[in-house]
């Protein structure tokens, strides 16, 4: 169980869906403000950085605003922080969605679109899927969560430990490093099981 009036900051990138993330957090019990400044993304004891929308879009956003470096230093120092869907992506090197854009480039590889050559296939994913961790997770269990994406990572980058799904062929779920964890679906719109993975990452 989370501590009542937990601080959390909340990245403003103009490509979210900041209500659900707020209201996710609030539901725990949480104190959450957001901030579009590098100071308060350095000091934040917990961090998300959300995103829905486009990856250029995303990107410059946060470099208008200074918040490259900031991001970078907190992340690669394995401070709190909680990336959902682009917000994932925006920790990748590049994506297809934006080619000559780079992003936060902590992680190497490349976000790709979603085939959409199988019967079957509708992209982008709208819905429930099931999301299967490696033995070495710690925050993310086996589940179903509600995801919404067009493109994906496909590769695990090394130091990371995988929760793997299939939609069109084998994609990163999730991917844990110690307190940092992404997310390509939403754990503030999956239920129960969302609710189970932010109260872990809040108690990192």
């Amino acid at each position: 169980m989370t501590d009542r009036g937990q601080s959390v900051v909340v990245v403003k990138t103009s490509t979210a869906n900041l209500a659900s993330v707020l209201t996710g957090l609030r539901r725990l019990g949480c104190a959450v403000q957001t901030t579009d400044t590098a100071q308060q993304i350095q000091n934040a004891d917990h961090l998300v950085l959300p995103g829905v929308g486009a990856f250029g879009a995303a990107c410059d956003v946060l470099r208008r605003h200074g918040l490259i470096e900031a991001l970078r230093e907190r992340i690669a120092g394995g401070k709190p922080t909680l990336a959902i869907c682009l917000g994932m992506q925006l920790l990748a090197e590049t994506s297809d969605e934006s080619p000559g854009v780079p992003g936060l480039g902590l992680v190497t590889g490349n976000a790709t679109r979603i085939p959409d050559h199988t019967p079957g296939i509708r992209v982008p994913q709208m819905g429930w899927n099931r999301v299967l961790p490696t033995d070495e997770c710690r925050i993310v269990p086996a589940g179903f969560a509600y995801f919404a994406n067009s493109y994906r990572l496909t590769i695990c980058p090394d130091g990371w430990s995988p929760v793997w799904c299939d939609y069109a062929g084998r994609f990163l779920a999730a991917m844990e490093k110690g307190a940092v964890v992404g997310c390509q679906f939403h754990p503030e719109l999956s239920s129960t099981f969302g609710k189970q993975i932010l109260t872990r990452w809040l108690e990192t």
